[in-house]
């Protein structure tokens, strides 16, 4: 029997288990045989042709299987596998330039790093000379911010286009009550410059593109990757394989983390482990998902001791190493990372050699460009939640169900709604009436749509999903409903 280690994205389809016991001679078997217990998973780690997909990674132990014999990899008892999902060093520096001296007060203020070995002056004078750039000042860029900014790095560039919000606050700690209505950007930058004010910082107020990442990118050591989302993800790691720049990578969800160093020398990149992002909606953000407010904080820091160890040129970087965070366990486990020879953008037979359209290629819309006319409409097979209110007052004779989780539905809710939770939706197909109206609801809308499309692959017709969920409710029909 092998353990089988359910990552929190899928919990969903394995009656919320994290870890499932399951046999079988080898990898291939024991994944049958645990998608045999749990039939609702198997779509999400097998295509239509029965082969593992791309965005889930496949782990003997600490070993990638695709570099041992994949699916046929044997299995003794008592080993661990474990599933991989996407969520959303190296080289020493060279030596610092003549003019990154430290004056008398910065030999004061940097004092306990002048006193390690592995720092002294010459190290000190390398962080003033090292030029930063942070993807994001939110989650994983409020601990990087602070943390670099006090540790000496001389020149931090921010990418941000973002204003604080309330909800941002419970982990976005470089933010303050304060600041809610302020440019990220400006927020950050002032808490930053509070800390350290020998730091100069440099504001890049846009969102990240195929079009500007290169230029904002060219001038900077190293990338710390702060995003909090697939399509800037994967722009940022080939912007930094094109660049020859290493990035510093950190992701979180729920309770969950993963840190490692991209690009960097002869390291694998983002595509070595993931070639292809996941459908949209199957890894849901931070603010349909949620998260732990302290993660961030562990993970970020993890990010920025490792953004200070390649300035310095010291200790072993998380290069070739996946670094595994479980909060509610307090655990940490390490698997290897390989390049991939395949890989389209770092392999030995390169097909992407310029940024893409990232949008697309992770399928989503690009939420920055706004749609047409036509399309800010109600789409079809979509209801705006003032029509759903009529419908109410109506009495109209229809089905109202929430997809959300039984702790969202505690928080606040629609009148005369029915719970049932995505990850238990398909099972419940059944006890509806394919000829009656069903008007599906969730937070924010994404949920909603895949509840719709599983009913609507079903054979159901007079399927609607309310567009913006339960916070559009609150905005445009009751402000006393919370919002979160």
């Amino acid at each position: 029997m092998a353990k089988v280690l359910i990552p929190t994205p899928l919990r969903q389809f394995t009656a919320k288990l994290d870890t499932v016991t399951a046999a079988g001679p080898s990898v291939g078997a024991v994944l049958d045989d645990l998608t045999a217990q749990y039939p609702d998973l198997r779509k999400q780690i097998f295509n239509d042709e029965g082969k593992l997909r791309s965005f889930v990674n496949v782990y003997l132990n600490d070993e990638d299987i695709r570099y041992l014999a994949k699916a046929a990899t044997p299995v003794a008892d008592g080993d661990t596998i474990s599933l991989v999902p996407s969520i959303a060093g190296g080289s020493t520096m060279a030596a610092p330039p003549e003019e990154a001296v430290l004056t008398k007060d910065e030999i004061l203020r940097y004092s306990r790093h002048l006193i390690l070995p592995e720092v002294g002056m010459e190290g000190q004078q390398k962080l003033k000379a090292a030029k930063v750039l942070l993807v994001g000042a939110g989650g994983l860029g409020a601990p990087l911010g602070l943390y670099l900014a006090a540790a000496g790095v001389g020149k931090i560039g921010i990418v941000d286009f973002d204003v604080v919000d309330f909800t941002n606050l419970q982990r976005q700690v470089i933010h303050s009550t304060a600041d809610v209505g302020r440019k990220k950007i400006d927020s950050a930058a002032d808490k930053m410059l509070a800390i350290n004010p020998y730091l100069k910082i440099v504001k890049h107020e846009t969102a990240l593109s195929s079009e500007n990442a290169l230029e904002i990118l060219k001038d900077y050591d190293l990338v710390v990757d702060g995003t909090d989302n697939f399509p800037t993800r994967y722009l940022v790691n080939d912007a930094c394989v094109l660049l020859g720049k290493p990035n510093v990578y950190g992701s979180i969800f729920r309770f969950e983390g993963q840190a490692t160093i991209f690009a960097a020398g002869d390291g694998p990149c983002y595509r070595c482990l993931y070639p292809e992002p996941p459908p949209p909606g199957l890894v849901p953000s931070c603010a349909e998902g949620g998260v732990l407010g302290i993660l961030p904080g562990t993970i970020g820091l993890i990010q920025a001791t490792e953004a200070v160890k390649l300035i310095l040129g010291v200790g072993q970087p998380l290069i070739g190493r996946l670094l595994l965070y479980d909060a509610l366990g307090m655990r940490f486990r390490e698997l290897k990372l390989r390049k991939n020879p395949e890989c389209p953008i770092c392999g030995e037979h390169r097909t992407i050699t310029a940024l893409i359209d990232y949008h697309q290629f992770c399928g989503v819309p690009n939420p920055k460009q706004p749609a047409p006319a036509e399309e800010t409409r109600v789409n079809d097979g979509e209801i705006d939640v003032t029509e759903l209110k009529a419908k109410l007052d109506r009495g109209d004779d229809f089905v109202l169900i929430d997809v959300r989780e039984p702790h969202e539905y505690r928080i606040a809710s629609i009148p005369g709604s029915r719970l049932i939770p995505l990850g238990e939706f398909p099972k419940h197909v059944g006890e509806l009436d394919p000829n009656a109206e069903i008007v599906i609801h969730c937070k924010m809308g994404g949920r909603s749509a895949r509840a719709c499309a599983v009913l609507r692959q079903a054979g159901f017709e007079k399927v609607y999903n309310v567009k913006g969920g339960i916070l559009a409710w609150s905005d445009k029909i009751d402000p006393s409903v919370p919002k979160y």
